[in-house]
């Protein structure tokens, strides 16, 4: 018998369970669906290589997803790129109708041109917020202080409201 076979089922739950979830945020922060894989998959790669869960292995996967996420940009300096990458990258469900298409995907450009103008801090959290996360895990998985979460979340969507409003306007 594996005496790490407690603990590889308990990591089969957790990559059952998350995998998805930290795959969807990483790939909305980038923009890239193949660097989200990787960084998503390493992630795990990680976690299996700790040979232990965390306490909140969900805030952990984040942490280091982030962590992968800066290091890639600090190399690449692709940041730019990979925020406006195709907005059909985003979104695997399209409308049938070509107008309905092609409006949805306006739609989806100006959120993430608008989340492009947020500090990477304020990005982050509203992705978390939006992918379910609690402002527990978001403290955590951004090392900021559990009690100022709520107020880094307004502030972002204020933010992000208006640069999407500007957008809007821009565009009218």
């Amino acid at each position: 018998m594996n005496r790490n076979e407690p603990f590889e089922a308990a990591f089969r739950d957790v990559f059952e369970a998350r995998f998805q979830s930290l795959f969807r945020y990483v790939n909305r922060l980038c923009g890239d669906s193949a660097a989200a894989a990787d960084i998503a998959q390493e992630s795990f790669v990680r976690l299996y290589q700790r040979g232990e869960l965390p306490d909140d292995p969900r805030a952990w996967l984040v942490t280091v997803s982030n962590n992968l996420f800066r290091d890639a940009h600090r190399r690449t300096g692709r940041r730019k790129e990979l925020l406006e990458a195709k907005a059909d990258r985003l979104f695997d469900d399209a409308a049938p109708d070509p107008v309905e298409q092609l409006e949805a995907r306006e739609r989806r450009q100006r959120v993430r041109e608008a989340l492009a103008k947020l500090p990477l801090r304020d990005q982050q959290a509203l992705l978390l917020r939006h992918e379910g996360y609690t402002y527990r895990e978001i403290a955590r998985a951004l090392d900021y202080g559990e009690a100022g979460v709520g107020k880094l979340i307004s502030r972002a969507t204020r933010a992000f409201q208006r640069a999407y409003e500007d957008l809007v306007d821009a565009s009218a």
